[in-house]
């Protein structure tokens, strides 16, 4: 009954160690409080991410552009308002 709890026991620690060797090394900082990574991040290929287009529902602007919705818009963008001249105040009524 010995060796059986041994070779459990043995078998227990050679999982545990095996399963920590894979995880991976992190490296805690107490005095920073943060997790660092390990050193193995600089072997990962870049990601590269195109920009976000300046409008990003292209069929919606496109529909909206095809019925007129934003021509009348972007007719008069960036232009001061134009109002109509004020009217001279009526003459004074004559006695």
């Amino acid at each position: 009954m010995g060796k059986t709890r041994r070779w459990h026991w043995l078998g227990t620690a050679g999982f545990a160690f095996t399963l920590a060797a894979l995880t991976g090394c992190q490296t805690w900082v107490t005095e920073a409080g943060v997790t660092l990574p390990s050193g193995h991040y600089l072997e990962h290929p870049a990601q590269y991410i195109p920009p976000s287009p300046a409008f990003p529902l292209q069929r919606e602007l496109t529909s909206m552009e095809a019925g007129g919705v934003i021509a009348g818009a972007a007719a008069g963008a960036g232009q001061p308002a134009q109002f109509p001249a004020p009217q001279p105040p009526p003459p004074p009524p004559v006695p």
